[in-house]
This record gives C-alpha cells, sequence and structure tokens, in this order.
C-alpha cells in the first residue's frame, strides 16, 4: 500500500476506535521498563492468556444455548436507588462516600473531593449504537446532573470502562483525567485538552485537588478498533486524601501483586473489585468472586478490614455466567472469609466507616433463581447458616 494513503484511511477511522500513540506518547511507551521492545507490547506482571481458549465451537454453544440465554439477564426491571442526587447533596459524615452506578463506574467522595471511576453513561459498550452489549438497567443519574467531578480515573480503554460519549460530554467540564500510559492519544482525539491529561505508568503518581492518584498493576490488556496493538496501558489505582484511601482494580486476573500494593499503598477504607464477566475461556484477565474476595484480602494485609464492593457486574451482559452469579459468588465468599461487603443498588450511595452499609441481594427478585433456591444456595456455598454470615 501507498504510503500517502495511510493518513488519509486514518482520517476515516470511526471516532470511536480512538488514536494510537504517537510522536513523544509513543516514544514515552517505548521507554516504559513495562513495554516489551521486542513484542512491541505492554507486558502483564504475570503471563496471561488475553484471547479466550478452547474451543470457539463449544463456547458457542454455551453462549448461545436458551436456557443459559435466561440465565444471563434479569427477568425483570432492575433497581436503581430513587433518590442518588438528593443523598449526594449531603456531605459524607465521615469524609467517605462511595456510590456505584452500575458496572465499574463508581463515585467516591474523598475528603472533600470526587473522583469517577471508569464512567460509561452509554446506552452500549460497543464502538457502535446500534450493535453490542446493551445497558440493562438505566444509569442512575444524568451525567450532566452529577455535578463538578475533580478527577475522572480510566483503568483502561475497553468500551465498557472507556466510553466515547461520556468523555465527550466530562470533556467540556474543567476536570482532570487521570489515565493509564498511551490512553491519553483516545482522549486527546475526543477533546480533552492535553494540560488536562495525567497519563501515569504503573507506580508513577498524580497530585490532582490535594488527593494522590497513583497507577498500579494489573493483569490484563487493552484495545479498540480492528487492530490490537497494545500500545496502551492497563491499571488498577489508588486513590489517597488525607484521611482516606481507596482501591479500584479496573480489569484484572488474579496475580501476587494485590499484596504487594496493599503492603506499599494500603490498607483502604474501601475496595472497589471486579468478580464480574469470567469465565474459564479467559480465566486470566478477569477474577471470579472466590479470586476478588482473595485479591481484596491480599490488599488489606490478610486481614477482613475496609469495605470491599463488587464492581463489573450486573450492567452488561459480557460472560456466560448467570446475571446473579456474581453476587452471590461475593456473598458466598465473603462468608468464608468473613469479610465485610457492600451491595448497594445501582445509584445507592453508602460510607464504609458507617456501623451499616447496604447488603439485601437487590439482584434475587429480578434474576432466575439457582437450583435449591437462594438462601440455601449461598448457605451450601459458604458452608454456613444464613443468619450467622457477615454481611454488610
Amino acid at each position: 500500500m501507498s504510503r500517502s494513503l495511510i493518513p488519509g484511511l486514518r482520517s476515516l477511522r470511526p471516532a470511536a476506535f480512538g488514536a494510537d500513540p504517537a510522536g513523544a506518547r509513543l516514544a514515552r511507551i517505548r521507554r516504559s521498563p513495562n513495554f516489551s521492545v521486542a513484542e512491541g507490547s505492554f507486558q502483564n506482571p504475570l503471563g496471561a492468556r488475553t484471547r479466550p481458549s478452547g474451543s470457539s465451537v463449544e463456547f458457542a454453544k454455551i453462549y448461545f444455548r436458551k436456557e443459559e440465554r435466561v440465565r444471563r439477564g434479569p427477568t425483570g426491571t432492575v433497581p436503581v436507588h430513587a433518590t442518588t442526587l438528593a443523598d449526594l447533596a449531603k456531605p459524607p459524615a465521615s469524609g467517605l462516600r462511595i456510590t456505584w452506578m452500575g458496572h465499574s463506574s463508581v463515585l467516591a467522595e474523598i475528603d472533600g473531593r470526587r473522583v469517577l471511576f471508569d464512567p460509561v453513561w452509554g446506552d452500549r459498550c460497543s464502538p457502535f449504537a446500534f450493535a453490542g452489549p446493551k445497558r440493562l438497567h438505566p444509569v442512575p443519574v444524568p451525567l450532566e446532573a452529577l455535578g463538578p467531578v475533580d478527577v475522572v480515573v480510566i483503568s483502561h480503554d475497553h468500551y465498557d470502562h472507556l466510553d466515547l460519549p461520556t468523555i465527550k460530554a466530562l470533556a467540556g467540564t474543567d476536570t482532570v483525567f487521570a489515565v493509564p500510559l498511551g490512553v491519553g492519544a483516545h482522549l486527546e482525539r475526543w477533546g480533552v485538552p492535553a494540560d488536562r491529561l495525567r497519563e501515569l505508568d504503573w507506580h508513577e503518581s498524580a497530585q490532582v485537588a490535594g488527593v494522590t492518584l497513583t497507577a498500579t498493576p494489573a493483569r490484563h490488556f487493552c484495545g479498540r478498533g480492528v487492530r490490537n496493538q497494545q500500545h496502551t496501558l492497563w491499571a488498577s489505582w489508588v486513590v489517597a486524601g488525607p484521611e482516606h484511601r481507596v482501591y479500584h482494580s479496573g480489569d484484572t486476573g488474579y496475580f501476587p501483586g494485590f499484596a504487594e500494593i496493599g503492603a506499599e499503598h494500603g490498607p483502604f477504607d474501601a475496595t472497589m473489585i471486579q468478580i464480574g464477566a469470567y469465565s474459564d475461556f479467559w480465566p486470566d484477565i478477569h477474577m471470579t468472586p472466590e479470586e476478588g474476595m482473595r485479591a481484596h484480602l491480599d490488599l488489606q494485609g490478610g486481614q477482613p478490614r475496609g469495605v470491599m464492593l463488587p464492581i463489573h457486574w450486573g450492567t452488561f451482559n459480557l460472560a456466560p455466567h448467570a446475571w446473579s452469579e456474581p453476587g452471590e459468588g461475593t456473598v458466598a465468599a465473603a462468608r468464608r472469609a468473613g469479610a465485610r461487603i457492600a451491595l448497594p443498588c445501582p445509584g445507592e450511595p453508602f460510607e464504609p466507616a458507617a456501623e451499616d452499609v447496604p447488603g439485601a441481594p437487590w439482584w434475587r427478585g429480578v434474576a432466575v433463581a439457582p437450583e435449591g433456591g437462594w438462601t440455601e444456595h449461598a448457605a451450601a456455598d459458604s458452608g454456613e447458616q444464613p443468619e450467622a454470615a457477615p454481611v454488610g
């Protein structure tokens, strides 16, 4: 192909695909200790298969089987908290309040600042408005009604974490964006000024509005568009204020680095841990609820401290497991560990330091029940009786 045609082809690239890093940004990527020049890609802290393993035919059989499809979505209207905006209008009594907006989108109000993780307000996590996984519940509040945000934190560039219409809307505000190395190329194409980007490699930090944001390792991968060059990094994040600190896992498979992150940056008042969209077909890049609880404990120095918020579930159908399974699995894992978890429905704020945090399994009213029923299912997994479970 003539090189003179390449710029023209690039101009035809759909906006949702973002942009490839180039120039000084690409040079910085190639200098990163986490980038292999020989392989031309970022590397995981522990080897990971980034494509589905096993038979694609077998996966298709499972994914499209009628009885499985019924279990993978809610049977009715997903409950969404009705008074989110009114609740957020009052400052948190403890100085830390967490509001799960669905999937991995979380608003953390920490020591007087507002941090918005992986905001996805779009109807589909897809480059196309007419195809791709569709939202299973409405967003709890309109983005324009949410009010000022000090910093938006992005974990990686997959469509269910980096949403074009959401970023374009936020680009018109004064917020700062903290992103992993390389992701800034997408945001600049979508209208975010370079001076409002804090683009970090693993173990690098930035100060924004009095809080410290640190990009920490994760075990995942990146990619938008037809090609996947692995030229943008994926990360988990630590956000530390003067009095509180929280952790957001982004997407990740389990790896021993959680203990190292906890030793350096923890313990945390709250962890937000990916526990959904897992499968035996991609075991290295997403955690099961049991692995998510193990990660939470590692981050907390092996102790069931703080509150774990399960994220990356409930909003989009992205894996073969039942829609309710991540929630049920987290309940069971918390019972076994004696750990404190929060189970808010989308849009329900909670303060981790409060005596009571949301603990009701809200999804059970709109999901296909497992064999044996809900209570028996959770109790059988935990080996305990339901009334003894320290949930919430």
